[in-house]
């Protein structure tokens, strides 16, 4: 869905004020002068080519400007930079960019041209959370009494809209609810951020300028197409959208205009919010009738090793080695399931199957499709998570989990790039540590292993 045409370097100077002094002569005279220097225009997008997912491609060019280059050498957003003269700058480099990607003339002028430097978008794509949240107090927040109680009035409101979603895509009712309540709390709060200005500012300063600039891009392609009004157009500081938080590329690919009247309307439209969910969950590899999952008893042996989603095999190899309902029940047929312990050894455990890791394609945390997951369950009339939590676990700060990821480094366990982040290299190091000390290897950070792990250093 992006141009993989590389810039000219020379486009920013043969147009150097396509927004300052735009006419039908100076954008001719533009797109002479792209010609002559040798840049091919991409076609235009045609909104029925929209069938199957984008295909990975190379992100179009980032142009740098004064500003950019003075942050890159002070490493900070703001020294010493001119953000104003900088964004503007770049906004007129870009603009030649969308010309040649297929972006109408009209739409880059009124706009791309518009768009405007948000310095909070900047703040919020650099902070970093000091301390990383426990799966339980994650929990506690997004299946919380409250939410599940609007879930439940909202699949009650919307029944026959939400119905005719899952009977189209074979996704639940409950899950696309549940969806809707963790990415927006059902609508009450999805950003009041212009999506071109927050994609705009990120392209321009922001951490993945490449990313940003492709999602600017499908963001003006949907205002192209006439779906939404660009003011319309409004959503987080990094660019998810509407109800159910689509990313412009997301949307182009998967969002479904399911009233009937012409629109793929995210923000106004409770139909086109559900089918389009829907649709991205199908399309991702949603199997209709199967659960996600069951909480599961382990047994006693378990390697807890194993509790990873890497680990896939079927229902059968699971029950033959001992693992149980939490209930007494049967464990669901799943023909590639896995154990997941969020917390632990000491926490409850879940059997997981392909669709969970289609939640996951939503968002690709544990946590997340868990909440989903638990949120839907409860919306049903399903009952919460039976085992307990470890909630005397103080959480890690970021600079602990970094001290804990250096410290393993030293020792010879490959935690990667000591980030702050507990990734899959992370946990398979502590779970290597706690091998060779002789504890349950569940990967799970303690104060107590870092304590450990940084004695007499």
């Amino acid at each position: 869905m992006q141009s993989t045409h590389t810039a000219n370097p020379s486009v920013s100077r043969l147009c150097p004020s396509l927004l300052s002094s735009w006419s039908p002569r100076s954008l001719a005279a533009c797109w002479a002068a792209l010609a002559l220097a040798g840049c091919a225009a991409a076609p235009p997008h045609r909104p029925d080519a929209v069938k199957t997912p984008p295909p990975a491609s190379a992100p179009p060019a980032t142009t740098s400007t004064p500003a950019q280059d003075a942050a890159a050498a002070t490493g900070s957003p703001t020294a010493g930079v001119d953000h104003a003269a900088g964004f503007a700058a770049w906004r007129d480099a870009f603009s030649a960019q969308a010309l040649q990607a297929g972006i109408q003339p009209r739409t880059v002028r009124e706009v791309l041209g518009q768009a405007q430097w948000q310095p909070r978008v900047v703040e919020l794509d650099r902070a970093q959370p000091e301390f990383t949240r426990t799966p339980w107090a994650y929990l506690d927040s997004a299946v919380s009494p409250q939410r599940i109680a609007q879930g439940q009035a909202k699949l009650a409101e919307h029944s026959a809209t939400l119905e005719a979603a899952a009977a189209r895509y074979g996704v639940p009712a409950t899950v696309i609810t549940a969806i809707w309540g963790m990415e927006s709390n059902y609508g009450s709060n999805f950003g009041t951020f212009r999506t071109v200005d927050a994609l705009s500012t990120l392209a321009y300063e922001g951490l993945r300028r490449a990313w940003a600039q492709a999602e600017l891009l499908s963001a003006l392609r949907i205002v192209d197409q006439g779906d939404i009004a660009a003011d319309r157009m409004l959503g987080s500081w990094a660019g998810a959208m509407g109800h159910t938080q689509f990313l412009p590329s997301v949307f182009l690919a998967y969002a479904v205009d399911a009233d009937g009247d012409g629109h793929r309307d995210i923000w106004g439209s409770i139909p086109d919010v559900t089918a389009s969910t829907a649709h991205f969950l199908a399309r991702s590899g949603w199997q209709a009738g199967e659960p996600w999952g069951v909480e599961v008893q382990l047994p006693a042996s378990f390697d807890h090793a194993r509790a990873d989603p890497s680990v896939r095999q079927t229902t059968a190899q699971w029950d033959a080695e001992g693992v149980r309902g939490i209930d007494g029940q049967a464990l669901p047929t799943l023909a590639s399931a896995s154990i997941v312990t969020p917390a632990g050894a000491r926490g409850p455990a879940f059997l997981v199957g392909g669709n969970f890791r289609v939640i996951l394609r939503y968002n690709n945390s544990v946590n997340y499709a868990l909440g989903v997951a638990l949120l839907a369950r409860q919306i049903g009339g399903g009952g919460p998570v039976v085992a307990a939590w470890p909630r005397d676990l103080a959480p890690l700060s970021r600079q602990q989990l970094q001290e804990l990821q250096e410290a393993l480094n030293r020792k010879g366990f490959a935690a990667g790039t000591p980030d702050g982040v507990m990734g899959p290299a992370t946990r398979a190091a502590l779970r290597g540590y706690q091998r060779s000390i002789g504890v349950v290897a569940d990967g799970y950070p303690t104060v107590e292993l870092l304590e450990r792990l940084t004695a007499r250093q």
